[in-house]
């Protein structure tokens, strides 16, 4: 009975300091002099720290981000991953390969090549693109920020594979995106939203369980009517967080 009170007691120690310990390394990166101004300045919208740790993030995973486009969200995954973790990036990270990745601190992210396989054809809306080896299969976490409204429905399910792919069994994929009513027909003005029902079904599809959903980026005020571009609600747009797992 002793070892068994011990035991719990050191359990309740050692949480407090795994999320302080998450809290401190998350705030470093944020506050990093290397990060730009224009970074800084969406932090109060896109909350990091509090969508990371919904997530689950723990600095000794193996986490995938998928379609990093400019790096925004890899300069606060790359510092708080360096020491104990590993930092992969893929699909449509030509950008931040041939930028972020080259400045100091971030030389031990891997950038996965394969853009080849992400298009959009003559005259088409959206991307697409197929299932595709990542050459990943033991992650513990994948993560998407805003990029599922870019692709087509063979898109979607490409990257939904790829991700189930890439991770281990118990591995999470964390999804956020641009809210759009449920059921309500693809219009110029929805057309970069996403349909939080639809985007649950397509993932399950894929073989993932729905763990989690968060509401850090709910949005009262957002109508979901507009253009996600428009200047009176890029920055504020309704948005889905999602957590799902790999049986």
């Amino acid at each position: 009975m002793k070892l068994l009170f011990l035991a719990a007691a050191a359990l309740v120690a050692i949480t407090p300091v795994y999320a302080a310990d998450i809290d401190d390394k998350v705030a470093a990166a944020l506050a990093a002099e290397s990060r730009p101004e224009a970074d800084r300045a969406r932090d109060r919208n896109r909350k990091p720290l509090e969508t990371l740790k919904f997530f689950g993030l723990k600095d000794d995973m193996q986490v995938l981000e998928l379609i990093p486009g400019g790096g925004w969200y890899t300069r606060v995954l790359a510092p708080v991953l360096a020491e104990n973790g590993k930092l992969y990036v893929a699909l449509g990270a030509g950008r931040v390969k041939s930028g972020l990745l080259t400045e100091p601190g971030f030389e031990d992210v891997t950038a996965i090549d394969d853009d080849a396989n992400m298009r959009r054809e003559s005259g088409a809306r959206f991307y697409t693109m197929d299932a595709v080896d990542l050459g990943v299969d033991d992650l513990d976490m994948v993560l998407t920020f805003r990029n599922v409204h870019n692709f087509d429905a063979a898109g979607r399910a490409g990257m939904h594979a790829a991700a189930f792919d890439a991770l281990k069994s118990g591995g999470v994929y964390g999804v956020v995106d641009h809210t759009r009513r449920h059921m309500e027909s693809e219009t110029p003005e929805n057309r970069r939203r996403v349909d939080p029902v639809q985007a649950i079904k397509e993932i399950q599809a894929a073989g993932f369980e729905f763990v989690d959903y968060s509401t850090l980026h709910y949005r009262a005020d957002d109508e979901l009517e507009y253009e996600v571009g428009r200047k009176s609600v890029t920055g504020n747009t309704d948005r889905f967080t999602f957590l799902f797992r790999k049986p």
